[in-house]
């Protein structure tokens, strides 16, 4: 009963936290979350990489598997959509059914048909609600990280999330890694038992220092790892720089 109160209230301070921010920084996390995965453009907003089995669609590439399928990774786009829904943005009414696409190869050949363009054209006008969708995640984040977690690292996960909220460039490093790669609680979600997600970069910071650049040194060890033990076959040294990239910019 002690753990679930104490959860509680870090939810509590979660949520206090992030309501914090004003809306020209909620702006400014939207739209560099849009530039983080789609180059900041509208055709990036619907999109579906080569060797991957998922559409990755918004701001955020949220992921949407085909009907009757399911991968390791969090299914994240019919829940944006049912967040969007409940919060009185009406979404195309296909988008809360199955997704419509088997295939990259469908997905590419209806890339430009109406259906994508009116997809494109509701996403580009609901950039705000995908950052509170965003910002809802990372709220939720603590409390789930803290069930999961090794009892002797939940301090260290619990304090490193403080302090990284106490600013608007560690609440944006947190809110984009979240969204980036999880929070690192599924089982799924791991590569030789070893995850990748904000719970593992949480755990991995020195505690020394600048919370935003610990963090960031911190993600890039945890996402070198998730290259090394990723099956071959994945390739995933090929996004390596990237990733890199974009975790190094929280500390700039």
């Amino acid at each position: 009963m002690k753990f679930r109160s104490l959860l509680s209230l870090l939810f509590l301070f979660a949520c206090h936290a992030l309501a914090e921010l004003t809306p020209g920084e909620l702006a400014h996390i939207g739209n560099t979350i849009w530039q983080n995965e789609c180059a900041g453009t509208v055709e990036g907003l619907t999109s579906w990489n080569a060797g991957e089995d998922f559409a990755s669609l918004g701001i955020g590439h949220f992921i949407w598997y085909p009907a009757g399928r399911r991968g390791p990774f969090d299914e994240s786009f019919p829940k944006l959509m049912a967040f969007m829904e409940s919060h009185g943005t009406k979404p195309p009414p296909w988008t809360l059914s199955a997704c419509p696409w088997n295939s990259r190869a469908e997905f590419q050949r209806d890339l430009h048909g109406d259906r994508m363009n009116v997809l494109r054209k509701f996403l580009a006008g609901s950039i705000a609600t995908q950052t509170a969708f965003l910002v809802q995640r990372m709220e939720q984040a603590l409390p789930k990280m803290l069930i999961q977690a090794p009892a002797a690292q939940r301090e260290k996960i619990r304090t490193n999330f403080e302090r990284l909220t106490g600013s608007s460039r560690g609440t944006f490093a947190l809110i984009d890694y979240v969204n980036f790669k999880g929070e690192g609680t599924l089982a799924s979600e791991r590569y030789q038992g070893e995850g990748w997600g904000l719970m593992q970069v949480l755990g991995g910071m020195s505690g020394d220092g600048d919370p935003v650049r610990d963090f960031a040194e911190s993600a890039g060890r945890v996402l070198m790892r998730r290259v090394q033990n990723a099956p071959q076959e994945r390739h995933e040294e090929r996004w390596l720089p990237g990733w890199k990239n974009r975790v190094s910019s929280y500390a700039k």
